[in-house]
């Protein structure tokens, strides 16, 4: 049984969420940002994860993954180190899903150490759908699932906050998480199949 206690914790709403639950489209937002439920969702999640002493943060480097973490972690009583990691960014299939440049990052959260994300940091390889989106193929997206568990299964902090994506934690856990729901990942217990 692993030792380690991970918390997965899905950003709270985006743009994009709120614009395609109305829709049923793309609306075009690349890197969507939270919306004001969302971060009434985020200060609910804080209040709920407060009293868990936290040794790391690990966030996708999606601007809404970013404003969740802050609006979670900015105050935790327990101060966990902050890591921005790429392994967990969504499944690339939306506008919402397409990054910004680190440097661009780097510019609106001076806070955070990106200094070790490539520029473009996103899949950005092949031919663009109608909507401009990349795509990310299936076999790509599932690698990137199986190294991400590998990753935590070698960290050596004893609780761990992983800020993320519904559609990764679901290939990851195997539960579909709304926004700002969290659900605990259990390394012993295999991964989940694709």
């Amino acid at each position: 049984m692993s030792e380690t206690r991970i918390v997965c914790i899905r950003h709270g709403e985006s743009t994009f969420n709120a614009a395609h639950r109305l829709t049923g489209r793309d609306p075009g937002h690349i890197d969507a940002r939270l919306t004001d439920r969302g971060l009434i969702q985020v200060a609910a999640a804080r209040e709920r994860l407060r009293d868990i002493p936290f040794d790391l943060v690990v966030t996708s480097p999606l601007t809404r993954a970013i404003q969740t973490t802050a609006g979670i972690f900015g105050d935790h009583p327990a101060k966990p180190e902050i890591l921005v990691e790429v392994l967990h960014r969504e499944c690339q299939e939306s506008s919402c899903d397409v990054g910004r440049a680190a440097s661009v990052l780097k510019a609106e959260f001076p806070h955070l150490d990106i200094d070790h994300l490539p520029e473009i940091w996103w899949h950005a390889e092949g031919e663009p759908i109608a909507e401009g989106v990349h795509v990310e193929p299936r076999h790509l997206f599932d690698r990137r699932v199986a190294t991400f568990r590998d990753w935590l299964t070698e960290r050596r902090e004893r609780t761990i906050a992983v800020v993320g994506h519904g559609t990764f934690f679901f290939h990851l856990t195997g539960i579909w998480l709304d926004n700002c729901q969290t659900t605990e990942l259990d390394l012993a217990s295999g991964p989940v199949a694709g």
